[in-house]
């Protein structure tokens, strides 16, 4: 999985970058199919903001989370990202299995 990080008014640390890429290891151990990852960290006055496209085969799937803490604001995004990864696979496991019933003739 390629990360790509970015960040819009702040500076990403190495910190940050580390935090950011062992929160989304949890991402690849459920799904071993990520191309590569955009992630963009922005902050606005009082609010900190982590959005991340995920880029897989046949699809992306983007979701983004705000706080006022940026370490907390990428705890949000990594579970809503994971959430979202697992209800992919899920559909694609849902649709190859109708698949193989189909050629069964059930």
């Amino acid at each position: 999985m390629q990360l790509s990080l970015s960040g819009h008014h702040v500076e990403v640390t190495p910190s940050m970058r580390a935090y950011v890429e062992k929160k989304l290891e949890r991402i690849s151990r459920h799904f071993d199919h990520v191309i590569d990852v955009h992630c963009v960290l922005t902050v606005e006055k009082l609010r900190q903001k982590a959005e991340a496209t995920l880029h897989v085969r046949g699809n992306s799937i983007h979701a983004d989370a705000t706080e006022e803490n940026m370490y907390t604001a990428i705890d949000l995004l990594a579970d809503k990202l994971d959430r979202s990864v697992l209800k992919h696979k899920e559909k694609k496991a849902d649709k190859h299995a109708a698949d193989a019933r189909k050629a069964n003739g059930r």
